[in-house]
């Protein structure tokens, strides 16, 4: 790769507010990421209104900086409306494209405004070929990439996604979700605050104890925090992300501050300049850039998944919140104050934390003085010892001084005062380096063929104004300086003047006024004619979505989730209609039994027709991911013709390209018509509904729904699936997890307030956590059944066979009195309902 064909990929920043959207263009940012009032993954941020994104937009957009707008929640059918509406509106107002979660909305923007980009969310969790397929088939510019993905693997999706025109994004910086892709349901189960709708109330990040049921005590563990990751840093790996073939590096920070958006994203700005002079090496990063990031923000940094770690070295168990940078230590102590030994500058407005033998607190030094030896001398809110640690979490000299002006545009200007002709004056963008136009050429992020992005500025649009016959000068002529002097006045404007021709003839005489107001009314003009490309977009009428035809379910039947030959056996025995096996329990070894690896219940073998359910995480068989260590294709047992379980958009693209019947799982969240209608086109036969839904919202879906709709009534609601092993907290591990001893006893996690949630590790090495309190909604089968559900589920994962027998007796019971009289079965007690009646925020 030579200098002049190198294109440097997209930096994409995070902008909560203005003022984080002005900090990250001033810093250097290609494009940002906002979000608008509702329909975000970041409700918490200050966000933007239909109203202010017009002005963001025109601000971006003159600084060659493009917008996207996030729509990454589920959809309800509610809303499905005013979201395409919302749509349709932001990009009248300038947006350049819309980053999506929902199957429904993705679809449905890529069939009504092609014209818009699409680009899918990393939550919708595409992390192998057959999802970067399936995203194509979906109209999709972009992908953002799951985060639990290596280089390798980057590399090879990305070469996918080129050979489908599209483009591929991928995290560089910022928080780590410990959970696949940010599907998680933690904060939703435990407290009403959905991820999913972009609620997330961070339960991962509080403290935690691993106890194993056996030993009935908590294990040695490294610190609390035993959900919470280090924070991801790869701004080292830029080069070999960039040859890899990623488009578009994303800063994750919706919720951080404008300091933090400024400091990041021009420390990897300085990193792209490094590879544009060097295009073929690997620069790193500068030191003052290292300590740049860490005084921004920081949990400690990893390069995690990317260079194919997933062990206790990337996580935080110490802290779940910012660490800043160490400061110095405590030298010494004496009347209420206290000299730190320091190894920064300190100064007046810094945020210190101080750490101690009893905890740890922060301190804003408000006034600052040095002793003798050159310590600075402060006044702690509560006592520290001597060699105590202080850190630095915020520095005053970091602050960032919003002036919406910046950064200026660099326009080329004309003037023409000719005695006996009128008064003219142009202006257009400035040519060469540093202006507008040269930043939007050779942009990675345009080498999509399919999809380049419209023009969101003209760049050879020209600003006028002609005015009043210029007289000749009665007293002193106005000369060419006079002129460009005047013109040049441009300190309370957003431009900035590059050059200026005058042409003065004839002596002209003129107040300074009137080229004050040729000035204005020109770059006005200018302004108007750039953004004209956003401005001038219309909107057409779309036709009717041609919907696949209602299906209705004959009767209520009951499914059984087992992951043992002898609970599937159980299960059937005791009425059980269908029995799901996961993929990575079905080969003999690999039964596990209320969290217990065990081989006790392989003695006899899974039912016939038993269907194959395939993996949430299912990597390609690609070096060095678990899937090709293992030798394991979750594919092996999926046959045309017959059922199979699918909990991805690729896997339900997949299973139906090779004539498999899909049944598609939660992981999927299909939560309005347009998601059904979408999966049903793509051959699901059975959607098992998201347990985030209320009774109402499922007898609105149901109604016209066009395949079968289930929902699971009994067992441990799973809140998270991992790469990285929970179980490795108790201390050094092989990662030969296929013949791991931990994974012969059950273990879970315990909270602040006692309650347990279980842990299971699979044959991958990923642990999948559950809820404390057992889901039990067979009471509600009445309601169910009128609400038009078809299919019920019994989870038994956490079940022993005696366990499983009673529990789809239960479900099994009551089906029957719901038939027989239309009445319900008593509630169990010590259970939750979920969602059923209570929905989510």
């Amino acid at each position: 790769m030579s200098s002049c064909d190198f294109a440097l990929p997209e930096l994409l920043a995070p902008a909560g507010n203005e003022t984080c959207l002005h900090a990250a263009v001033q810093a250097g940012a290609d494009a940002v990421y906002l979000g608008l009032d509702s329909l975000n993954a970041r409700r918490g941020a200050d966000n933007f209104t239909l109203e202010t994104l017009g002005d963001a937009c025109d601000y971006a957009h003159l600084r060659a900086a493009r917008v996207y707008v996030t729509m990454n929640t589920v959809v309800l059918q509610s809303e499905f409306a005013r979201a395409m509406e919302t749509a349709r509106q932001a990009y009248r107002a300038g947006a350049d494209a819309f980053i999506v979660q929902d199957l429904g909305l993705a679809s449905e923007l890529s069939r009504t405004l092609p014209q818009a980009r699409l680009h899918v969310s990393t939550q919708m969790n595409i992390h192998n070929v057959a999802g970067v397929q399936a995203c194509a088939e979906l109209g999709a510019a972009r992908i953002t990439l799951a985060r639990e993905l290596s280089l390798e693997e980057v590399a090879v999706l990305a070469d996918a996604a080129a050979q489908l025109g599209m483009e591929v994004e991928t995290f560089a910086h910022g928080a780590l979700c410990v959970c696949y892709s940010g599907q998680c349901l933690m904060s939703s189960l435990i407290g009403g605050r959905s991820a999913n709708r972009g609620m997330c109330a961070q339960a991962c990040r509080l403290p935690y104890e691993l106890r194993n049921v056996a030993l009935a005590r908590k294990l040695p563990q490294p610190g609390e925090h035993l959900l919470s990751p280090q924070d991801l840093c790869a701004i080292d790996l830029l080069p070999q992300l960039a040859r890899a073939g990623v488009a578009s590096f994303k800063v994750e920070g919706r919720m951080k501050s404008p300091e933090y958006v400024f400091a990041v994203v021009s420390a990897y700005r300085r990193q792209l300049q490094r590879m544009a002079v060097d295009p073929e090496g690997s620069p790193k990063a500068a030191d003052g850039d290292r300590q740049s990031l860490s005084e921004a923000f920081s949990r400690g940094f990893t390069t995690a998944y990317l260079e194919r770690k997933r062990g206790n070295d990337i996580m935080s168990y110490g802290r779940p919140n910012n660490r800043g940078v160490l400061a110095g230590r405590v030298a010494w102590v004496r009347d209420g104050r206290a000299g730190i030994d320091t190894v920064l500058q300190l100064a007046e407005g810094d945020v210190l934390e101080f750490w101690t033998n009893k905890g740890h607190f922060a301190h804003t030094v408000s006034s600052l003085a040095t002793d003798g030896r050159g310590c600075a001398v402060l006044a702690p809110a509560k006592p520290v010892g001597k060699g105590d640690r202080v850190f630095r979490v915020r520095s005053a000299a970091a602050a960032f001084v919003d002036n919406p002006l910046l950064p200026k545009v660099a326009v080329d200007g004309s003037a023409s005062l000719v005695v006996g002709q009128p008064l003219s004056m142009s202006f257009r963008l400035a040519s060469g380096e540093g202006s507008v136009a040269a930043l939007d050429e050779g942009r990675g992020a345009d080498s999509a063929q399919s999809h380049p992005f419209p023009p969101a500025v003209d760049p050879a649009a020209v600003g006028s104004f002609e005015g009043q016959e210029v007289e000749a000068a009665r007293t002193r002529a106005v000369t060419a300086e006079d002129v460009g002097s005047h013109v040049d006045r441009l300190g309370q404007t957003e431009f900035a003047l590059s050059a200026l021709d005058v042409t003065v003839a004839g002596d002209p005489g003129i107040g300074f006024s009137a080229i004050h107001k040729a000035r204005s009314a020109a770059l006005d003009d200018l302004r108007r004619n750039l953004l004209a490309p956003t401005r001038a977009r219309v909107l057409e009428r779309s036709p009717e979505r041609p919907f696949q035809p209602a299906v209705r379910g004959r009767g209520m039947k009951i499914a059984v989730w087992a992951t043992n030959p002898a609970c599937a056996r159980a299960a059937k025995r005791a009425g059980a209609d269908l029995i799901y096996v996961p993929a990575l329990n079905y080969k003999r070894g690999e039964a596990v039994v209320a969290g217990q690896r065990s081989a006790t219940a392989e003695q006899a073998g899974y039912p016939k027709q038993a269907v194959i359910a395939l993996p949430v995480a299912e990597h390609d068989l690609v070096d060095g991911t678990r899937e090709a260590a293992r030798g394991f294709d979750a594919w092996s047992a999926v046959h045309p013709g017959k059922p199979v379980y699918v909990e991805s958009l690729g896997q339900l693209s997949r299973a139906a390209d090779m004539g498999a019947v899909p049944h598609v799982g939660s992981h999927l969240p299909l939560t309005n018509p347009y998601a059904l209608d979408e999966a049903a086109a793509l051959g699901a036969q059975l959607a098992w509904l998201s347990p985030e839904l209320t009774l109402g919202q499922i007898a609105d879906l149901a109604q016209d729904a066009p395949c079968e709709l289930g929902l699971t009534i009994i067992g441990a609601q799973e809140l998270m699936v991992t790469e990285h092993c929970l179980l490795m907290s108790e201390g050094p591990c092989d990662e030969r997890c296929d013949v791991c001893p931990r994974r012969k006893s059950p273990h879970y996690l315990r909270d602040r307030k006692d309650y347990e949630f279980p842990v299971i590790t699979d044959c991958m090495g990923r642990s999948h956590l559950f809820n404390g309190v057992q889901l039990d909604v067979a009471h509600a089968m009445p309601d169910l059944m009128a609400a038009g559900l078809s299919w019920v589920m019994v989870d038994t994962t956490l079940m022993t066979s005696a366990q499983t027998s009673e529990a789809v007796a239960r479900a099994v019971r009551a089906r029957s009195v719901a038939h027989a009289s239309g009445n319900a079965i008593g509630k169990a007690a010590g259970t939750t309902a979920g969602h059923l009646y209570r929905g989510v925020s």
